[in-house]
């Protein structure tokens, strides 16, 4: 969203009820689709400043405080401050396009404001039962392509998979049960545990906490963790935090489960057989690329268009964390690909004029400590000493530190003109 062109004769003339209340409606869908604070901050100033406002905002996971004021009045006359709560944001880069697409006609002119504002509302329409059962199918090819990226056994793949589709199930579910949906990261932790548990018990050995993972891949907060990071660095101190904390009850939250499962199998005498086996040749590894990242255009709700752009950015960025990974070491791959995403979202929305999103989230959503963090945890908790998660909280804090270095330089080589 850019704030150079002058303001529109259309939104000059619009009352100044109307313009705040099209920013505060366009804040609202910002945050709901998973935008970080300072990227969300700079695109509501910038869009404010077009529609002739001063606007003051102030952002966090799970709320906003707007601060408006009209520069033509004297100061003090007119000042509305708007205080939101919101629920935590979760990434819909279709929306978030969509979106981005109604404020720029708006301020050039080519929507009314009146017309602007319904179509923002347009977006909260349901996906319907298609959409739900899509998203359900997403869930069980992202879990089964994990565990291909992983090099797991046929056996465990399909695990993964089956778990991560009734786990997509329960997800939808939880959406109209307020209780469940409190609880859910734990009921699924539960379930992949037990599902597993149950499998190495009764049918073949499993490679027992990698499947847990997959099966749970989606609900990991490693985006979470990288952003909460990400806005601590450029100062956000607030809403880091916050999204920090966030992030790590959910990790918690993903443990206990797992761990209240283990704990019920001991108690019924199961005997579940583990093994560690990554048999699978290569061509099933980069396959299980190319699943993973339509499953990831799927769950970030890319419109059909971006799915090939989603799809490339995705794979784009494990090829370069993989290949440079391997002969530099890991913490060098996750912040060449990081670098190499961000210029790249970034050159998308300077010259495409689109959300650099489209590329940025799926670019690194593969690199994310997500499933070292909760490996690292159920380690501890398995073997009741701290020192057996050392070796995967390094890795979290190497993984965490390449990838907001990548992010911090990729803008420093090209930084962006637009802030979505």
């Amino acid at each position: 969203m850019l704030a150079r062109m002058t303001t529109p004769l259309s939104l000059r003339d619009a009352s100044y009820a109307a313009r705040i209340s099209f920013v505060v409606e366009l804040a609202e869908r910002l945050h709901a689709y998973g935008t970080t604070a300072q990227r969300l901050e700079g695109a509501v100033s910038a869009v404010a400043q077009r529609f002739g406002l001063d606007c003051e905002p102030w952002s966090n996971p799970t709320g906003m405080i707007l601060t408006f004021s009209d520069p033509r009045r004297a100061t003090g006359e007119g000042d509305t401050t708007r205080v939101i709560r919101l629920p935590p944001g979760d990434t819909d880069l279709g929306r978030l396009s969509e979106a981005d697409r109604i404020a720029e006609d708006v301020m050039a002119g080519r929507m009314g404001l009146s017309e602007g504002h319904a179509a923002l509302l347009a977006l909260d329409r349901a996906a319907g039962i298609r959409g739900g059962l899509v998203q359900v199918a997403g869930y069980g090819l992202a879990a089964a392509s994990v565990g291909g990226l992983l090099r797991l056994p046929w056996l465990d793949i399909g695990v993964a998979g089956a778990t991560g589709l009734a786990i997509g199930a329960l997800v939808q579910a939880s959406d109209a049960r307020p209780q469940l949906k409190e609880a859910l990261d734990a009921v699924a932790a539960m379930l992949a545990a037990a599902v597993a548990l149950l499998v190495a018990a009764y049918v073949a050995p499993l490679n027992q906490n990698t499947v847990i993972i997959a099966s749970l891949i989606v609900l990991l907060p490693g985006m979470s963790l990288t952003n909460a990071v990400n806005e601590l660095t450029s100062g956000h101190l607030v809403s880091g935090t916050a999204r920090f904390a966030g992030a790590l009850s959910t990790i918690v939250k993903l443990a206990v489960g797992v761990a209240l499962a283990v704990s019920v199998a001991r108690l019924a005498g199961l005997e579940p057989m583990v093994r560690a086996s990554r048999p699978q040749p290569d061509w099933v590894e980069w396959g299980a690329l190319v699943v993973s990242a339509f499953a990831f255009a799927v769950l970030f709700r890319a419109r059909v268009r971006d799915v090939p752009l989603v799809m490339a950015a995705a794979m784009a960025g494990y090829v370069v964390s993989r290949v440079v990974g391997d002969a530099y070491g890991s913490p060098a791959g996750v912040f060449s690909a990081a670098l190499l995403v961000t210029a790249a979202g970034n050159a998308f929305a300077r010259w495409v004029h689109r959300p650099g999103a489209l590329v940025r989230v799926p670019g690194i959503i593969l690199m994310v400590p997500g499933s070292t963090s909760l490996r690292g945890l159920l380690d501890v908790i398995q073997q009741q000493t701290v020192d057996a998660g050392q070796a995967a909280w390094m890795a979290v804090l190497n993984i965490l530190m390449a990838l907001v270095a990548g992010v911090l330089f990729g803008n420093l080589l090209l930084p962006t003109r637009r802030n979505l």
